[in-house]
């Protein structure tokens, strides 16, 4: 297999990754592309000591941790702008987390993309523990038509201290529940059983308020393309538990810098 066939073998992950640290797909789809620049220019950039995935990721935070994509530099940067982009930077701790629990990979290699020891990993995972045990809990609606799958997510986001307004198994439930009772997250599974669209059924529901969303799917790499509008937070069937907790929280994470944000921008 050539160089790039690997590289875009692993880019829908690191789409993924890119996303939940960005909170959008445009955001993280931007890193992915200046990562992709970056190696176009020099390939010698690829550290593929343990392995093309974790050299690509080890690269993609370098380029993370060095360039504001976003960032107009032929524009002074005012006060409010820079509050509003250090405040959606993700944590180096959440990072962390973010790679053992939903990229799956080891502390070792956490460490070598990160460039800290184990030590420090797993230090920074403490960190993060104890930032998701603060979480605020807040009213969570579930759109699963799996039986098992929804009672597993009922569970965990209860574990978690959250409560769940609901489980809908068609996009008429969704609807129906979020009319009853407005949720503070989402967790939707894409494609359900009846032929109807979790993901259409949340293109409704955020028309008349903002939520943050965590879509669930057999298959990720359909909507890690970077090609169409596509999900910022996304995990994959089969789930842990720690996956879930992760992407959640870190979704959660970027609502509630947002929301102490508006305070601010109203009082200027």
């Amino acid at each position: 297999m050539s160089r790039s066939q690997l590289v875009a073998e692993h880019l829908p992950l690191l789409r993924r990754y890119a996303r939940a640290l960005t909170g959008n797909q445009a955001s993280g789809d931007a890193y992915v592309a200046a990562m992709l620049e970056a190696l176009l220019q020099d390939p010698t950039l690829l550290d593929e000591k343990r392995g093309a995935r974790t050299g690509l990721f080890r690269l993609f935070t370098q380029i993370w941790n060095s360039v504001s994509v976003n960032e107009n530099k032929d524009e002074p940067m005012s006060q409010a702008a820079s509050e509003r982009r250090l405040s959606n930077i993700t944590p180096l701790a959440r990072q962390a987390f973010l790679l053992l629990s939903l990229e799956g990979f080891s502390e070792e290699e956490v460490a070598h993309i990160l460039d800290k020891d184990v030590g420090e990993v797993r230090e920074l995972t403490g960190v993060a523990g104890r930032e998701l045990a603060s979480e605020i809990a807040t009213d969570v609606l579930i759109i699963e038509d799996e039986t098992f799958i929804a009672m597993d997510l009922e569970s965990l986001v209860k574990n978690l201290g959250h409560n769940v307004i609901g489980v809908a198994r068609t996009h008429t439930d969704a609807i129906a529940l979020a009319k009853t009772k407005k949720p503070g997250l989402i967790l939707a599974d894409i494609q359900l059983a009846d032929g109807s669209s979790g993901l259409e059924a949340v293109n409704e529901l955020l028309k008349t308020f903002e939520v943050p969303v965590v879509f669930i799917t057999a298959y990720p790499e359909r909507f890690l393309t970077g090609e169409r509008p596509e999900p910022a937070f996304l995990i994959s069937k089969p789930f842990q538990p720690a996956m879930v907790s992760a992407v959640a929280s870190q979704a959660l994470f970027f609502q509630r810098n947002s929301r102490n944000r508006t305070p601010r921008a109203a009082a200027s």
